[in-house]
């Protein structure tokens, strides 16, 4: 019994060293574990070409042309004094003075005393016929906006009387195109002053169709 308790008397007295020892030897492997440890690596950064490029591809300019200039202006084109003559389209303004509207023989010599009687036939040679010629009537003709804007083109007839001292009397539209044109052709006839036509050598009232062609050039 003597040597167990000089065994605890002896423990206790060196109790303190021994913690002393322990926290040393622990402290001992915790240093050698952490410096004796793998270290970790880190990845060294990735060099970043901060220079931004450019490519600059040819392009093949392009020039516009310049749009042709725009076409002329139509202009109106007087037909012959015929009856409605064929449609036969003419480049330039044609005119004739020597039409003429060619008609059967005159029927018998009308009563004496009937001065207002008006005559539908004549020899050409009688007929008759614009002061100046046609260009007379030609130039009082033209196109309207809305009939170029529409693309019109034809013929418009007006008949009218010419009485004995050469005015026009009685005129109206026989053959229609529209688009103002019929108004522009009976004006034209109405303000233009005539040769009356003849009959054995006297004045007469005559009745005659003129037709007035429209061409867009």
């Amino acid at each position: 019994m003597p040597d167990i308790k000089n065994f605890k008397v002896n423990l206790r007295a060196k109790y303190g060293r021994y913690i002393k020892l322990s926290i040393i030897f622990m402290l001992a492997i915790f240093i050698a574990a952490f410096k004796f440890s793998p270290q970790s690596v880190i990845p060294e950064p990735i060099p970043i070409d901060s220079t931004i490029w450019i490519t600059v591809e040819d392009i093949e300019s392009t020039i516009q042309k310049p749009k042709p200039p725009p076409p002329p202006q139509p202009e109106p084109v007087l037909a012959n004094l015929d009856e409605v003559p064929e449609e036969i389209e003419r480049d330039e303004t044609d005119l004739d003075e020597n039409a003429h509207v060619d008609f059967p023989p005159p029927p018998p010599d009308p009563p004496a005393n009937d001065e207002n009687e008006i005559i539908d036939f004549l020899p050409s040679e009688d007929q008759p016929k614009p002061i100046g010629g046609l260009i007379s009537i030609l130039e009082k003709v033209y196109y309207t906006e809305i009939a170029k804007r529409a693309g019109i083109e034809g013929t418009v007839v007006i008949q009218a009387v010419v009485d004995k001292q050469g005015n026009i009397i009685d005129a109206f539209v026989k053959k229609s195109l529209g688009g103002g044109l019929d108004e522009i052709a009976l004006d034209a006839v109405k303000n233009t002053k005539f040769h009356p036509g003849k009959q054995r050598g006297k004045p007469v009232n005559v009745r005659i169709s003129i037709p007035i062609k429209f061409v867009l050039k």
